[in-house]
């Protein structure tokens, strides 16, 4: 229904293209014609009064003139009337036609009077009933010659209407194939651009139907223009970008799933056997304790997964605050003592100034040195040492995490940013990690328009460097 729908729209808009090329020649052929001629019946008038006044200059001068040299005047009259197609008589007042230019029609000695007697009456006349005595229908201008107050004779100027409607006709002709000729070359350009333009944005909708329908192997066809390829281009890529996240989503669903199954599987299971009576009351504690390990997995896991949320969205704004992030490194550092006493662990603490003042939100940098050093204590071997490194380059402040611990390999630096990514070397050593530790931690730093990196050896150890804005007066 579709397809029919837009074959009728293209039907329609050749249809309003043809019609009007019709009615266009239609009005050029009746409307054009009639102005045409009105423009050159004009113009003919003109260029008549403008004969007469030389015809009267150079042979009228006065009545003694036309009668001595009626012979001469005939001959100039009838060079006139050939040259310019115009019909030129001299009459008498009384209306006796004394000299006709016209040898072949000659009507000298007739008397207009008889055949339209209001005629030298007139300046000009499209439609007279002289038509008789001139053969044809014609356009006449009566022109009188003076002597003092009294008129001597008349200069009756008269062309044929017939020879300035074919003159229309020929101007009109000459418009109209200039026109059809646009006509012509205008259709091949519009279905050129038809070919160039909407049959290659057509195809392109296809694929991008085709990409929103979840078919991402959908090829798209190459195109030779420009502009064209880069449109593709983008559609293609949003088709990627597209595809990347649908399987986000999968992958997301799947790994927070399986995160809240395990812990809730757990919980559930050991509540049950305390309610059956499974579990004796002497040994309630220590299952206890279990679930309260799992319930702290589900709420890390919860809060995290609100965070990542919160950052993405750019729902929440930073509270940026100068501060000095030497301090700030030693009272997070000291929360972790126990941990490090308990793995035997040296924290090697070295700043290249005594102070280091920062613009940042102090509470989410406390959270990413929390996430850097826990992964650091995890990962470590038991009586080795962590490094904390402060040194100020470029109106910036690079802050250094290096443990000498289990290291990350090579094919898993690139993924260690990814939510729930665990490298198979941390898998027996991170029981409580979530895998969105790190992904927090680079939201952070990237809010704040600053850069974290990686530099890992495997069996050697993993060193965390981030930048933050130094603070200027």
């Amino acid at each position: 229904m579709q397809s029919k729908i837009k074959i009728s729209l293209r039907f329609k808009f050749l249809i309003c293209y043809l019609l009007l090329v019709v009615l266009t020649v239609g009005l050029l052929n009746t409307y054009g014609h009639k102005l045409m001629y009105q423009r050159l019946l004009d113009n003919a008038e003109t260029s008549i009064y403008n004969e007469a006044e030389e015809i009267k200059s150079q042979y009228l001068a006065n009545a003694y003139l036309v009668k001595s040299s009626i012979t001469s005047i005939r001959k100039q009259l009838c060079a006139i009337h050939n040259a310019t197609g115009i019909r030129i008589w001299i009459s008498e007042t009384d209306g006796k036609i004394i000299i006709d230019s016209d040898m072949q029609k000659n009507k000298e000695c007739y008397n207009i009077n008889e055949y339209d007697s209001s005629l030298l009456s007139k300046q000009t006349v499209n439609s007279t009933n002289a038509d008789n005595l001139l053969s044809d229908r014609s356009f006449c201008v009566v022109y009188p010659v003076t002597s003092g107050l009294d008129i001597s004779f008349y200069i009756i100027l008269s062309l044929p209407v017939n020879t300035l409607h074919s003159q229309a006709v020929q101007n009109v002709d000459a418009i109209l194939i200039c026109y059809i000729i646009i006509s012509a070359l205008l259709f091949i350009a519009l279905l050129f651009l038809y070919l160039q333009t909407v049959i290659p944005l057509k195809s392109m909708q296809q694929a991008a139907k085709e990409y929103a329908a979840g078919h991402y192997d959908y090829q798209m066809p190459e195109y030779a223009g420009h502009d064209h390829t880069d449109l593709a281009g983008a559609i293609q890529y949003l088709a990627t970008k597209m595809k990347d996240t649908n399987e986000y989503q999968k992958n997301f669903i799947a790994n927070v799933s399986h995160d809240f199954r395990s812990p809730l599987t757990s919980i559930k299971g050991y509540t049950q056997a305390m309610a059956d009576g499974t579990i004796p009351p002497e040994m309630q504690g220590k299952y206890l304790d279990i679930i309260l390990f799992e319930v702290e997995r589900l709420t890390k896991l919860t809060n995290n997964l609100l965070s990542l949320s919160e950052f993405e969205n750019k729902g929440v704004p930073l509270e940026i605050s100068t501060f000095d992030i030497n301090k700030e490194l030693k009272r997070c550092l000291a929360t972790f003592e126990q941990r490090c006493t308990q793995k035997h662990i040296s924290l090697d603490i070295t700043f290249d100034a005594k102070t280091s003042l920062v613009d940042a939100d102090q509470s989410k940098i406390e959270q990413v040195i929390q996430n850097l050093v826990d992964n650091a204590i995890k990962f470590s071997n038991d009586d080795s040492t962590i490094e904390i490194h402060t040194r100020e380059k470029n109106q910036k402040v690079f802050v250094s995490v290096k443990d000498h611990g289990i290291g990350i390999p090579k094919e898993s630096l690139g993924k260690v940013w990814k939510r729930f990514y665990k490298t198979d070397l941390s898998r027996g050593k991170d029981k409580k990690g979530t895998g969105l530790g790190l992904p927090i931690t680079k939201e952070i730093i990237e809010n704040h328009g600053e850069n974290i990196n990686v530099i890992s050896t495997e069996g050697v150890g993993t060193e965390f460097i981030f930048s933050l804005p130094k603070h200027t007066e």
